[in-house]
């Protein structure tokens, strides 16, 4: 297989969005469900397929963890939430949440393959990707075979982080992904006691979208609140919350309006 092959292009998607990181742990599914809420809730018929096989997260997130997708043996239907959000995930083919999938690497990067090409999506605006952490399998799997209109990266400003989230960014570049920018995560916090923002990593260093060489999309403190949620519902969510969120979605639509929008292939 060539490096970057003819991607498959779903006329019905208007816009594909990867949500990267090259670290577990920095708040990459979090950024996935807020981008989707938001895009939804500003009237977007949205979906999100969690990618992330071996530790999915987006079910619980989008409190639709309880139910259970169904396939006729050829296509896949996926879960909609309270917001409207169309979700496909693993965990929502597996009997328990907490059941392990043990596949080798060709088995998971078809999983992908599937959940993008064999699932009832219907006429989407969106459909965002919450890739697994890393440059595994199926990180190359999805760059391989989807069109991506744009990558949005996520890490935290620490700078071992940093080195690792640019592996991520390079090899979305050499499978000809437009990355979109950097989400910086947790460089300060909100204080649950005063509400005061306190800093945690901000030592005067260079930013993290300075050392990637991104723009820099939005910059979430942590939040007690989002930590200890059990599931991100839009209108569960607070004020401030909500205005980090709709600040992210407003710079992407910004990046992806001057990105054109891939032509199909013939016969894709």
């Amino acid at each position: 297989m060539a490096l970057i092959p003819d991607k498959k292009i779903l006329p019905n998607i208007k816009r594909v969005i990867g949500v990267v990181s090259g670290k577990g742990g920095v708040g990459k599914s979090m950024v996935s469900v807020l981008l989707a809420e938001t895009l939804a809730a500003r009237g977007s018929s949205v979906g999100i397929l969690d990618a992330d096989i071996t530790g999915p997260s987006i079910p619980r997130m989008l409190a639709v963890d309880s139910f259970r997708a169904e396939s006729d043996g050829e296509r896949l239907f996926p879960i909609v939430n309270e917001e409207g959000i169309k979700v496909v995930s693993i965990n929502l083919f597996n009997e328990e949440e907490d059941q392990p999938v043990i596949w080798r690497g060709p088995l998971l990067g078809k999983a992908i393959e599937q959940f993008y090409g064999d699932t009832e999506w219907g006429n989407l605006d969106y459909l965002i990707i919450d890739f697994p952490p890393g440059t595994s399998d199926i990180a190359l799997t999805a760059f391989q075979t989807i069109p991506f209109s744009g990558v949005v990266v996520v890490g935290t400003p620490q700078d071992y982080v940093s080195m690792i989230v640019n592996k991520s960014v390079r090899m979305a570049s050499m499978l000809k992904a437009p990355v979109l920018g950097l989400v910086e995560n947790m460089r300060t916090m909100v204080c649950p006691k005063c509400g005061e923002e306190i800093s945690l990593f901000d030592d005067g260093s260079e930013s993290g979208a300075k050392k990637l060489g991104l723009p820099l999309l939005a910059s979430f403190p942590w939040r007690k609140e989002l930590a200890q949620a059990r599931s991100l519902r839009w209108s569960s969510l607070s004020e401030a919350v909500k205005k980090d969120a709709e600040g992210l979605a407003r710079e992407v639509e910004l990046a992806l309006a001057s990105i054109p929008s891939p032509v199909p292939q013939e016969g894709r």
